[in-house]
């Protein structure tokens, strides 16, 4: 692990770091923020997953989470959402596939296969470097995310639901077998037979029998995307009738941006705290 940059912010360190990935074969880069408590103690882990085009610098810059994580004694990593590099094959016209547009899953189709196993590099690989790198308590995980992160927070917690001990998510993607903005690039990803894409879609895996609580979600009324790419209400129907605590919040007059993102990150992060304890 190679560190980028380090800088003092609310009593703790918030870094940039790269390394070298055997999951998505290429240097991967990934931001953390260790506050001050960790100084003295092993601290809990938060896991921030971001949406389409960003990378891990856009809620460093936008997100506003150190101050309450400091709060909190909080650790808050935020990897990249794809492989980068070169070699790493890409469609640089299209924002919703590609570089930026990882959509934490493992390929299965070639040539995206070799780099594209971001479900692989955050479940198994990343932690690994976490745990040995950061005085982090491993055995206390939660993760959240926003848009395409949110989606992918939702899909990693329902498949390891003895990891985390919470979730939330910003206007995640509840149904990407489906939306627009999504379904291309499953295909792209995975194959046509779409029962593999049953994996990655929160709603499916809940519907196949994969359980997770709680759950909180925050969507913008104002949202562009809500009806045909976040689809809310899909995760609402999803959970009915089971056992998931699933807490859905319509935020009246917000859209999907960062402005919505940082409103509601302080409660956010409280509300992991809580779980964490």
């Amino acid at each position: 692990m190679q560190i980028v940059s380090e800088t003092r912010s609310h009593g703790g360190t918030q870094g940039v770091y790269t390394h070298a990935s055997d999951a998505c074969q290429c240097e991967m880069t990934f931001a953390v923020f260790v506050p001050p408590q960790a100084a003295e103690k092993p601290c809990p882990v938060l896991w921030y997953l971001s949406g389409l085009t960003c990378d891990h610098s856009n809620v460093m810059d936008k997100g506003e989470y150190r101050q309450m994580a400091a709060q909190k004694g909080v650790i808050i990593v935020c990897p990249d959402t794809s492989p980068r590099g070169e070699d790493v094959p890409d469609e640089p016209d299209n924002w919703q596939f590609g570089k930026a547009a990882g959509f934490y899953l493992d390929a299965t189709e070639e040539p995206f296969d070799k780099n594209y196993n971001m479900y692989t590099y955050l479940v198994d690989e990343l932690p690994k470097l976490i745990g040995e790198n950061f005085n982090a308590d491993m055995s206390r995980q939660s993760i959240f995310g926003h848009s395409m992160g949110g989606h992918g927070a939702l899909t990693i917690a329902l498949k390891n639901p003895d990891r985390f001990k919470s979730c939330s998510a910003f206007a995640p993607i509840c149904r990407p077998s489906k939306a627009s903005w999504s379904k291309p690039s499953f295909e792209k990803y995975l194959g046509s037979d779409q029962s593999v894409w049953r994996q990655y879609d929160a709603c499916d895996l809940i519907a196949d029998g994969n359980r997770f609580s709680p759950i909180l979600v925050d969507q913008g009324d104002v949202d562009q995307w809500m009806e045909e790419g976040c689809r809310p209400q899909a995760l609402v129907e999803a959970v009915k009738g089971t056992e998931i605590d699933l807490t859905m919040r319509i935020q009246e007059g917000y859209d999907h941006y960062y402005p919505f993102v940082s409103t509601f990150m302080h409660h956010h992060i409280a509300w992991h705290a809580e779980h964490l304890k």
